[in-house]
């Protein structure tokens, strides 16, 4: 990605990863991804917001050459790890005159996971400022969004929010502005929902100071810049929020087609109360769209078929998951196929010690579903419809 300017001041000189498939193997990344960096201009002192990921170091240091920058004073850290660190080594040698700065948390992994020299660091508290002469940095610490060192730089003149991870999109767009509202929202919720959801109880505070905080742009670590910050920050209101949809998820597995017909007779069932279903097979599925749906559902639902006494593994995995990600959803079942025996539901409940929904009346059924079996899922679909 070419340099690009946010205005005559600010520069954009991180770069884009059209390629990249998989974060922190982990995570897929249909619409690639960019590492962000921002370098702002002072009469006195230059500061580069944030660098990339190592793997592109050549490019982003080619970008701020471009530029014909003499000296650079300062590199803030927003956040250690290494897809905004990595080369923070780089250009410390490029610009040897350059300190970092950061917090003290921020300071501590710096040191551990990057080898930055302590004597190199400046480590500033919140609300905390920085001179550039003509250009004033302000930071905020927002610790768990998404580790522990996490804090965003506000540029007070010009009202731009440097974010870092928080309010962003795996997205590798050549545009340096977001124009796209509905591709973006797409985007940055599959984000929320994939690395911000289980913090939503502290990003409900760091919302609302954002709102204190005067901002005209919101220019995040990864993804688009937004020129009216109301939309993602409306967005991720309603994503924070206790509020939940009348849908319903089944994430599910079919060995022999026994869960398999259980999930969608349940789904017809519930399709035809006026409720909306969501059937998420794992082995086909992307587990981003499933962490998408996860954001807002009122209910999801769990099958599996029985491998020797337990969940199938695929099944315990994305339980393991979905404790992880914490969403907010309601209720929880647990629906599945055995042939000899198991101990299916109190596995999968002891896989869920974060999610604190209230679970149905679960529906094991032995080989394939017979009469009895129907008349089961329909007393679970009563239960989902009172609920709802």
């Amino acid at each position: 990605m070419p340099v690009k300017n946010i205005n005559p001041s600010v520069h954009s000189v991180g770069v884009l990863d059209k390629d990249r498939k998989l974060f922190d193997e982990l995570i897929p990344l249909p619409d690639g991804t960019s590492y962000n960096s921002y370098l702002i201009i002072g009469s006195e002192k230059n500061a580069l917001i944030d660098t990339v990921y190592p793997a592109k170091k050549e490019e982003f240091i080619a970008n701020i050459e471009s530029l014909g920058l003499k000296k650079l004073d300062y590199i803030v850290c927003n956040h250690a790890e290494q897809d905004h660190s990595g080369s923070v080594s780089a250009l410390l040698e490029l610009y040897k005159e350059a300190k970092v700065v950061t917090n003290t948390k921020c300071k501590d992994l710096l040191v551990s996971m990057v080898n930055i020299p302590e004597d190199k660091i400046v480590v500033v508290k919140d609300n905390e400022t920085l001179s550039l002469g003509d250009k004033t940095l302000e930071f905020h610490l927002t610790p768990w969004v998404h580790w522990p060192d996490t804090m965003m730089t506000y540029l007070k003149e010009d009202k731009i929010l440097f974010s870092c991870d928080f309010l962003g999109a795996h997205i590798a767009a050549d545009t340096l502005f977001m124009e796209d509202e509905a591709g973006v929202y797409k985007s940055a919720k599959r984000y929320y929902a994939e690395i911000m959801m289980p913090f939503r109880i502290h990003i409900k505070k760091y919302i609302d100071k954002i709102k204190n905080m005067n901002v005209n742009i919101i220019a995040p670590s990864h993804g688009q810049i937004y020129p009216n910050p109301q939309f993602i920050l409306d967005a991720y209101k309603d994503w924070v929020s206790e509020d939940v949809k009348n849908e319903v998820i089944i994430v599910y597995v079919s060995m022999y087609d026994s869960t398999k017909k259980m999930v969608n007779y349940l789904a017809e069932s519930l399709r035809n109360k006026g409720l909306t279903v969501k059937p998420f097979n794992l082995i086909e599925g992307d587990i981003g769209e499933l962490a998408v749906d996860l954001v807002e559902a009122s209910t999801v639902i769990i099958a599996s078929p029985t491998v020797l006494s337990g969940a199938h593994p695929a099944v315990a995995s994305v339980v393991f998951l979905i404790n992880a990600l914490r969403p907010k959803f309601k209720y929880a079942a647990i629906i599945g196929s055995y042939g000899w025996g198991g101990n299916m539901v109190d596995q999968i409940k002891g896989l869920l010690p974060n999610i604190k929904a209230e679970f149905l009346s679960p529906v094991l059924i032995k080989g394939c579903p017979k009469a009895k079996d129907f008349e089961a899922l329909d007393s679970l679909v009563d239960e989902i419809i009172g609920r709802h």
